[in-house]
């Protein structure tokens, strides 16, 4: 399995905006997906969007709109553009590789804490 490292989080007032990026330690985009998922304290993790292995993308409902979800092959890495970011969007980001199974299989890296407040 690859390894994957977050980083890019922190603290961001609202409206503001943060990049993501998930570096694997090894080629990822030929698997199934690769994705950013995130957890709040209380709450269970989430999808936040998707990438397939076909350049199909989707995303959480709360998140359409304002995050993009990208990757450079060349340099194995996954990226996430989250833009007017909301006081709900506080929570850690994980960077996840699905190897056909979904959830909660796969790889995952160890988390990115975002913070969303004035």
């Amino acid at each position: 399995q690859v390894q994957l490292v977050e980083s890019g989080g922190g603290l961001v007032q609202p409206g503001g905006s943060l990049r993501l990026s998930c570096a694997a330690s090894g080629s990822i985009f030929s698997f199934t997906a690769t994705g950013w998922y995130r957890q709040a304290p209380g709450k269970q993790r989430e999808l936040v969007a998707r990438i397939t292995r076909g350049g199909m993308t989707n995303y959480g409902d709360s998140v359409k709109g304002r995050f993009t979800i990208s990757r450079d092959n060349a340099k194995n890495t996954l990226y996430l553009q989250m833009n007017s970011l909301k006081p709900e969007d506080t929570a850690v980001y994980y960077c996840h590789v699905d190897y056909g199974l979904g959830p909660p299989f796969g790889s995952w890296g160890q988390g990115t804490q975002v913070n969303v407040s004035s």
